[in-house]
């Protein structure tokens, strides 16, 4: 498969050596090179490197100033070069004409590579059909992106209509046997493979994989079969998580019975003396945690835990589909399937490091449950099974425990304060240099750059390569924007061939460069040591952080409109945009010369590694001295805030740990059955696994599983973020020195070069035992799964 909706594997460390061999040109050749190009080497040096670290914070912080910066290009009539620069898309119609200059230069490489006779043709399969992927990701990806983001509902509907056509187009590709024919061919030729480089050699295996896992070898009969099954689980597993209800979906309470819920709540829901609570959403929830009488919150866990039947119906439809799909391709379940190209390998993998985990994690989870049981024996209610806590109990004993915690600790919006939005965007660009040698510049934006006004151009530039990346930032809340953080790499990092260059000689309307008019005129450089040209990695990050307004209570606090409150976050927004730049970070890092190998594109069960990483520099002195400042009087944050905020957080970690792992077991549990016939009961898999896994039983009567959406979007690979925090955990400890190395460049040279710079392009194992000097790791199996789950994750 050429566009691949899953990420794939990873290689072996041999790929690079072999690519660095080939790249040693020299300096002169270098630049002689750049000059043919005709595109200059990247500068991005500042004669005041502090000024570009004021102006991140205020492009961020300050209105006025943000306007001002914004408002440069427009002041000199910058013409619009187009969204992201892309020449196309200056118009709405300018997405057809992408499309459709696309799918000629899609057409030349598919002719290509169906006429390749001899060796020398061979040769160039693997680049040539990366080439292939890369085009029509160019279009699919940012029309996708395009099409939810845009405010302009006609730009709207001309990316969602080039994103139909490549997508199409991408469907007839996968199907097209003789691709898989002249890759086949090609791999099999000494000659060819011995010729390829690291890269070329695992794109080769990972298109191949996707071939066969797209049925592409089976008879016509069996090909067609594949089709309708795919097109099925995607039905059915939309209906699924669109349509998930309770099997009731209301109970009726005297106002009494909720004793300890917020009145205010209990009032809205109240008519004519009865309380109609719903049985899922937040008032379920908040009852859980509050109601006094455990006899209603039994009835509440009962009915909140009870999906429908006909959610039901659609969860078994869907897991009895995948199994049909997984018999049709030849495996011997759908988890087997889906594990095939992670770095687990096998569900017993898996199993062996839940089972791993679990032991790890349980002592601390009866630790933590017996502080809830003596809280319940020390209530009045002591006829609600003083010496057991049920399952209806555990949310509301905790919400007691944590209470208590926060009202001993200090006033948590206190925390806010030392974290606006700009300095946290400072602080990212300070802890970046010192770790990676890498800073975020501001960029002016001429008209038509961004999708909204709001959104922030930074460059990402390294303090030896110049400018590696483009990182577009749409952090601030807007009425119809989605609320979910994210990263999406609109364009990956692939070095730009000199035939593909002269392709587009002399240049055609729009461009001024045949370099630009390869890269449709989006960012890229020039390899300062090599000379060749890269298409630069394009990333969007997108949150949904609230400003601000100016009201008269602002005021009253000393606030005005000429110097108003920037927008502060909360210590888990600035740990979500950490997050966020933990996978931008990988994107920028995962410098390749083939895009299928690029940044993130590695296995699902290694991309949040970055990420989790990440996490941790949010929460250390050392990272947080860097940028941590009151917004109006610059006093430096006190540590002691942080560690009472993690105090509360970490006091019943180890249980929502459990609760995560009985997710993954249960996940396993439904993709790890074969064929499945009339008679299975997925009510029964659901009370066996979490009776297993868990440590408070779940009582007779619940059937929950026609709650779990991500059932659909995580088939067979819930465990992987359990996966990577345990990995993340033991770098922290181990690279960085739980937080003593935080801002050391040893350390982050040591994740740099172990990690981040293979993008997809090595084998996870293998940086895993780079990384943390493990070597008995590198070739990963079942006992290195176990051996990740004895980690725990803890941190």
């Amino acid at each position: 498969m050429l566009k691949r909706l899953q990420r794939p594997a990873w290689i072996c460390t041999r790929c690079l050596k072999t690519q660095q061999k080939r790249c040693k040109i020299g300096v002169v050749e270098a630049a002689a090179t750049a000059q043919r190009l005709l595109v200059p080497f990247a500068n991005h040096s500042s004669p005041n490197a502090s000024n570009d670290d004021r102006t991140i914070r205020m492009i961020f912080d300050s209105q006025p100033f943000w306007k001002e910066f914004s408002q440069r290009t427009r002041l000199q009539n910058v013409k619009s070069k187009g969204l992201f620069q892309n020449r196309y898309l200056t118009r709405p119609e300018g997405f057809q004409e992408f499309a459709a200059n696309t799918l000629q230069k899609c057409r030349r490489i598919v002719a290509k590579v169906l006429a390749a006779s001899t060796a020398d043709d061979f040769k160039n399969m693997s680049r040539n059909l990366d080439r292939l992927s890369d085009l029509l990701c160019r279009v699919i990806d940012l029309s996708d992106f395009v099409r939810s983001t845009h405010p302009d509902p006609r730009i709207q509907a001309a990316a969602s209509q080039a994103y139909g056509q490549m997508f199409e187009y991408m469907n007839v590709l996968n199907t097209t046997t003789g691709l898989n024919d002249q890759l086949k061919k090609a791999m099999s030729m000494p000659e060819v493979t011995q010729s390829w480089t690291g890269e070329e050699n695992i794109v080769a295996q990972i298109l191949a994989k996707d071939f066969s896992r797209s049925a592409i070898d089976l008879p016509e009969s069996s090909r067609q079969k594949f089709v309708e099954l795919s097109s099925e689980i995607a039905e059915v597993g939309t209906e699924f998580v669109d349509s998930m209800a309770p099997a009731k979906s209301y109970l009726d309470f005297p106002s009494s019975r909720l004793k300890g819920m917020d009145p205010t709540v209990v009032r809205q829901l109240t008519k004519w003396g009865t309380v109609t609570l719903p049985t899922v959403g937040t008032p379920a929830t908040m009852a859980l945690r509050n109601v006094e009488d455990p006899d209603a919150r039994r009835e509440i866990y009962m009915a909140s835990r009870t999906a429908s039947k006909g959610s039901i119906a659609q969860m078994e439809k869907l897991v009895k589909t995948r199994a049909e799909l997984a018999h049709v391709s030849g495996y011997d379940t759908f988890a087997h399937m889906a594990l095939s190209d992670k770095m687990a390998k096998t569900p017993d993998a898996v199993n062996r490091f839940l089972e791993a985990l679990v032991a790890d994690n349980r002592p601390r989870v009866k630790e933590e449950l017996l502080d809830l049981l003596e809280l319940k024996k020390a209530d009045a209610h002591n006829n609600n099974f003083p010496t057991e806590l049920n399952a209806w109990d555990r949310d509301y004993y905790k919400t007691q425990l944590l209470s208590s915690l926060r009202s001993k600790a200090r006033t948590p919006d206190r925390l806010s304060a030392y974290f606006s939005l700009g300095t946290v965007m400072q602080g990212l660009s300070r802890l970046f240099y010192r770790v990676y040698g890498i800073r975020l510049v501001p960029h002016e934006t001429p008209p038509g750059e961004t999708w909204n006004d709001d959104v922030r151009r930074l460059d990402v530039i390294d303090e030896n390569d110049g400018h590696i990346a483009v990182v577009y930032c749409d952090l601030f809340a807007r009425p119809g924007k989605a609320p979910n953080p994210a990263h999406f790499t609109l364009r990956c990092s692939r070095l730009i061939s000199t035939s593909e260059i002269d392709e587009s000689s002399p240049p055609p309307a729009p461009f001024s460069s045949p370099a630009e008019a390869a890269n449709d005129g989006m960012a890229t450089t020039v390899d300062r040591h090599t000379g060749s040209l890269y298409q630069l990695p394009t990333i969007a990050l997108i949150c949904d952080f609230q400003t601000h307004s100016l009201s008269s209570a602002l005021f009253s606090s000393g606030f005005s409109p000429a110097n108003p409150r920037p927008t502060l976050l909360t210590f888990t927004e600035v740990r979500t945009l950490f997050h966020e730049m933990g996978h931008a970070l990988h994107s920028i890092l995962g410098r390749t010369t083939l895009q299928n190998v690029s940044g993130t594109r590695c296995a699902t069960d290694f991309a949040e590694l970055p990420s989790i990483l990440m996490e941790n520099f949010a929460t250390a002195p050392q990272s947080l001295a860097l940028f941590a400042r009151h917004w109006e009087t610059d006093a430096e944050l006190p540590y002691a805030l942080v560690e009472d905020r993690l105090r509360v957080e970490k006091r019943m970690e180890a249980a929502e740990t459990e609760a995560q792992i009985v997710l993954a077991a249960l996940d396993q549990a439904y993709h790890g059955v074969g064929r499945v016939g009339d008679g299975w009961d997925s009510t029964r898999v659901y009370l066996d696994v979490v009776n297993r896994w868990a440590s408070v039983p779940e009582p007779q009567g619940t059937a929950w599983q026609g709650f779990f959406g991500h059932l659909f979007g995580y088939g067979a690979t819930y465990y992987a973020y359990l996966f990577d925090r345990a990995i993340a955990g033991r770098v922290w400890q181990e690279v960085f020195g739980a937080g003593e190395k935080a801002v050391e460049r040893s350390a982050g040279q040591r994740m740099r070069e172990e990690v981040l710079m293979w993008g997809g392009g090595r084998d996870g194992w293998r940086c895993v035992a780079g990384v943390l000097g493990r070597p008995e790791l590198a070739e990963g199996g079942e006992a290195a799964m176990e051996e990740v789950g004895r980690w725990g994750v803890e941190d």
